[in-house]
């Protein structure tokens, strides 16, 4: 019998976080406190979850993760809070992390990847993107909309690490209702693959989508360059007329 509180294994529903190679490598080999070990594994994910070309994840982001305080706090002891802000300084100082400080007071973390040092680099220059400038993120909510790897992952299948650089640009440069709907007729077209999935979104940068309904506006409140629309009748009828195949 499996002890109490033991894992239960791996679904098939299980979602998946890339990590890249040297985690499991050199850091791996080096690393010898707990804290750093289970702050870097976290960070790992924290990242992973932010929107958009900055992936930054404040101080009081770590310190509020149930994860890490969970993880983190021993029995009798109330130190969580002082264990995370230790893990962070040995993964800054091993330089797996970057930090920065804007404006003096609120403190961000950042991966080391080529990215993300020219992001500090203008950080420290007193570039400062709005996804930063507004603060840190509100609580995410239960039912948060499934990222791009989810939705791969729900709707194809296991996420191979090759694609996964690939999807990551994808995320980056659709809107993520393009990107959901495209999965959603790919499913519904029983063509459940990457490949097809990218096929209908190239189709829409070059030829546009029908505007049925609000228009997706930029931070200025003009149209930006996407529209949005939640109808996918229009599309499955464009392939039924291309393919001569009736969708699902």
């Amino acid at each position: 019998m499996a002890p109490s509180g033991a894992f239960s294994g791996f679904t098939g529903k299980t979602l998946y976080t890339p990590v890249p190679n040297p985690v499991f490598g050199p850091i791996l080999e080096q690393i010898q406190d707990l804290a750093e070990l289970k702050v870097t594994l976290r960070g790992l994910w924290l990242f992973h979850r932010k929107r958009g070309a900055l992936r930054a994840v404040s101080l009081e982001e770590f310190l509020a993760d149930r994860t890490l305080i969970k993880g983190l706090k021993f029995e009798g002891d109330d130190s969580a809070e002082e264990a995370i802000r230790h893990g962070l300084r040995l993964a800054v100082k091993r330089k797996t992390f970057l930090t920065h400080q804007l404006g003096g007071k609120d403190t961000v973390f950042l991966l080391n990847t080529d990215s993300d040092q020219r992001a500090v680099s203008r950080l420290e220059h007193g570039e400062v993107p709005a996804e930063i400038s507004a603060g840190p993120e509100a609580e995410v909510p239960a039912l948060e909309p499934p990222n791009i790897f989810a939705l791969y992952e729900d709707n194809i299948g296991a996420l191979s690490p090759l694609l996964a650089e690939e999807l990551k640009e994808a995320e980056g440069r659709y809107p993520d209702t393009w990107l959901r709907e495209a999965f959603g007729i790919a499913v519904a077209e029983n063509k459940r693959s990457w490949r097809y999935v990218a096929g209908i979104l190239r189709r829409w940068t070059a030829e546009g989508r029908e505007n049925r309904g609000d228009v997706e506006r930029g931070k200025d409140g003009k149209p930006g360059r996407h529209t949005e629309t939640d109808h996918r009748k229009k599309y499955l009828e464009d392939y039924q007329r291309r393919w001569g195949k009736a969708p699902r």
